[in-house]
């Protein structure tokens, strides 16, 4: 008999166990990073600029390193502008609104998911249709609105009109759809609770992560709005952070150093909350993306 010749098997390759098991590659980590610091370079160029002085940004090679007048600038600002007063009423907005959203576009999300009632689906694209009415549209109303009900240049005028908005209802519509099963309703129907107990109870904990991701971008939304408040805030009786910023960039003579060094104090808030909230965001954005 002719002996059989054995079976030689292929040697893998390098990076063939990679492909199979589905791990990024050295391109895809590096495509990241280049993101990464491309999103964190312009935080990081407005904190070098904050420490030194003007004539900084117009070296013909721009330093890189900070430098050691961080301090000084944190003192010019507040000599300026009343910056403590503006990060106190930014604050307040900011807070209201984005608790105010998270929990009037759950509870309306939560009714048009898991509620029947007549005309809901027509009202649930009435009020995604008042996403496509541009808001500068309603701008002269409102304060007329505003005016009429003594609002002018108090807060309320700013933290009433933003209280839910279309895209939070969508959201969260969108959410308790993903999340909330009928079958968990139905039981706590039959154990006696209420449509607001089965709401608290059983809605809000399952879309929590979905709540963290409104919550962060409902807070920026207000943080940075400029438009609005500077029509309706007096400038110097009740500024925002984005107002003072504004007073600061404004002049024959633009200070960037005092100028980069406000931005920096002013979205110190926003990274604050980005990394108390970090975990929650990542699982609302990933539980869409990844199911099974």
């Amino acid at each position: 008999m002719t002996p059989t010749p054995p079976v030689r098997r292929a040697r893998p390759r390098p990076g063939d166990s990679r492909r199979r098991s589905g791990r990024p590659g050295l391109l895809v980590y590096g495509v990241l990073s280049a993101v990464a610091v491309a999103s964190i370079f312009p935080l990081y160029w407005s904190f070098v600029v904050a420490s030194r002085d003007n004539s900084a940004v117009a070296q013909a090679a721009p330093p890189m390193l900070p430098g050691g007048n961080l301090l000084a600038n944190i003192s010019r600002v507040f000599d300026t502008v009343d910056f403590w007063l503006a990060i106190q009423n930014s604050l307040i907005v900011a807070t209201t609104v984005a608790a105010s959203n998270v929990f009037l576009s759950a509870l309306a999300g939560f009714a048009f998911a898991r509620l029947r009632f007549p005309g809901s689906r027509w009202l649930f694209v009435l009020v995604v249709g008042t996403m496509m009415v541009p808001t500068q549209l309603g701008i002269i109303p409102l304060y007329m609105l505003m005016s009429e009900l003594g609002w002018y240049g108090r807060l309320e005028a700013v933290i009433v009109p933003a209280l839910v908005s279309a895209f939070g209802v969508f959201w969260m519509r969108q959410a308790c759809e993903e999340t909330v099963p009928y079958e968990l309703i139905e039981a706590a129907r039959v154990d006696g609770c209420s449509v607001l107990r089965t709401f608290w109870t059983v809605a809000l904990p399952a879309v929590r992560p979905q709540a963290a991701v409104l919550a962060m971008l409902t807070f920026m939304t207000a943080w940075n709005d400029f438009f609005w408040p500077l029509v309706v805030l007096d400038p110097n009786e009740s500024p925002t952070v984005q107002i003072v910023l504004s007073n600061l960039a404004s002049g024959y003579f633009t200070d960037y150093s005092l100028m980069l060094t406000g931005a920096t104090l002013g979205v110190l808030p926003v990274v604050v909350l980005f990394i108390l909230l970090a975990r929650y965001i990542v699982g609302g954005v990933m539980q869409g993306a990844v199911k099974g």
